[in-house]
């Protein structure tokens, strides 16, 4: 099956929109109480591999229910008028989740260039998740 659009593509254009930072740029970020960072990533991933410490978990597949306020899932968060730093494992789903969000009309957001992988190879803090039973 030929692809209209391939996944390439989607990125190309995803990131010719929104805004990427550096692993260092979002550790000027981390824990200032205007920023929220929001990891994408599935609870699987978050147990095996940690995430960056204080960052709300918000899995891609809810994201955009959790962002809107009209919808019954909604999640205050995302109406705290804060910023937010989305990220995934290496950047490709946070950039889509990014775009998606932005085209929402959530303002003030942006997305880990690299993704968690791209932070820990920086060195930076991990905090580890426990495995939720249920």
């Amino acid at each position: 099956m030929a692809m209209k659009k391939g996944y390439k593509d989607l990125l190309a254009e995803a990131n010719s929109r929104i805004q990427a930072i550096t692993p260092q740029e979002a550790l000027s970020l981390h824990g200032d109480p205007d920023v929220v960072f929001v990891d994408i990533r599935d609870p699987r991933e978050l147990t095996r591999d940690g995430m960056i410490p204080g960052a709300f978990p918000a899995t891609r597949g809810m994201l955009e229910f959790w962002v809107d306020p009209d919808s019954p899932y909604h999640k205050p968060v995302f109406a705290s008028g804060k910023r937010f730093v989305f990220y995934c494992a290496s950047g490709w789903r946070s950039a889509l989740a990014t775009d998606t969000v932005q085209s929402m009309g959530l303002e003030n957001v942006c997305h880990l260039e690299g993704g968690f992988k791209g932070w820990k190879e920086a060195g930076l803090p991990v905090a580890t998740v426990e495995r939720k039973e249920g």
